[in-house]
């Protein structure tokens, strides 16, 4: 199928999608601050440049898009239609270069929260927050927060 723009058309489109600040994120930054909790962004020095870095806690925090980083069996994951074989082979590459990164923190003793975006959308703002909150000072390595319906 080919596509209904023309290349600097779709090139504009793609070049508006963020990969920082987004609405999730933001979300989820308010929440942990509101909490007492302060952390860094985007810890470049990390394995996968976690969104939110709580070095007092050793603990880190993906805000996954579910569409983004293929998030199992969610609706906002939806399949692509066209040009499959190019987005399936970036989706894949994305899944498994987060699962690396998952490994190499939690190798470097750093725990691990995973937050779809679709928690963002479908849980109660103080109860995601709650959530979170109680993972960060519990003890588990990896953990993700997120439905998936």
């Amino acid at each position: 199928m080919a596509d209904v723009v023309d290349k600097a058309t779709r090139s504009r489109m793609m070049s508006g999608i963020r990969n920082k600040d987004t609405k999730p994120e933001i979300l989820v930054r308010r929440e942990l601050h509101r909490r007492g909790f302060r952390f860094r962004l985007h810890g470049k020095k990390l394995p996968g440049s976690p969104d939110i870095v709580l070095p007092k806690w050793k603990t880190v925090a993906f805000v996954h898009g579910c569409y983004w980083h293929r998030h199992c069996g969610c609706k906002l994951a939806y399949p692509v239609k066209s040009n499959k074989e190019f987005w399936n082979s970036k989706f894949e590459a994305n899944v498994s270069r987060d699962a690396n990164a998952y490994a190499a923190l939690e190798e470097a003793g750093w725990r691990v929260i995973v937050v779809w975006e679709c928690a963002t959308r479908s849980t109660d703002r103080s109860e995601l927050g709650r959530e979170i909150s109680e993972l960060i000072k519990g003890n588990i390595s990896f953990s993700e927060i997120g439905s998936t319906s």
